[in-house]
């Protein structure tokens, strides 16, 4: 059990028996009456977000979350194959438990999956990856890079905006926390 003034980003808590992961906080210590803690909570299991507000008296189960290097290997449909580094045993998750994060995979990349009671509930794929454009519009002479956006599939299947230069075989990087374009490489 923690207090809530040990609340911090990225923190794994349990509440009604649900494990929940905090996305944001502040510490509020008002002229009357006692300090709270504001919070915004993901649900790890159905993906939803609630805000929840926290008395300074109030004791919160925080959880034991191991976190350990794998290494996705392929998918078909719609599972996904990872390898645990230290036992080479093959783990595999369908792409909904996987999220947004299933967007940014290339075979043979390293990722941190969080690890409760011997289920993965969060993969976290490095912050910025670099995609090759599968297909988009091809640029016109004179784009620049502040002249607009148009979208572009990658080679994961995910359509982003890219600026108006980019033509279809460049290489991307791409903020995975966001899904936004960062430069060409």
């Amino acid at each position: 059990m923690i207090s809530p003034n040990e609340i911090n980003r990225g923190l794994y808590i349990k509440l009604d028996g649900q494990l929940y992961i905090v996305d944001e906080f502040q510490h509020i210590k008002p002229g009357k009456g006692g300090a709270f803690v504001k919070t915004r909570l993901r649900n790890l299991k159905l993906d939803t977000v609630i805000d929840r507000t926290f008395r300074e008296v109030e004791k919160i189960e925080d959880v034991f979350v191991e976190n350990k290097q794998l290494l996705y290997l392929y998918h078909s449909g719609d599972s996904y194959h990872f390898m645990d580094q230290e036992s080479y045993e093959e783990i595999s998750m369908d792409k909904k438990t996987l999220g947004l994060s299933a967007n940014f995979l290339k075979d043979n990349m390293e990722i941190t999956a969080a690890i409760y009671e011997g289920r993965i509930v969060k993969i976290n794929p490095p912050l910025f990856v670099e995609l090759k454009v599968k297909s988009t519009e091809p640029g016109i002479r004179g784009d620049t890079s502040k002249g607009g956006t148009k979208p572009a599939e990658l080679e994961t299947g995910i359509i982003i905006q890219v600026p108006l230069f980019i033509n279809t075989d460049d290489t991307i990087k791409v903020d995975t926390r966001t899904g936004g374009y960062i430069e060409r490489v």
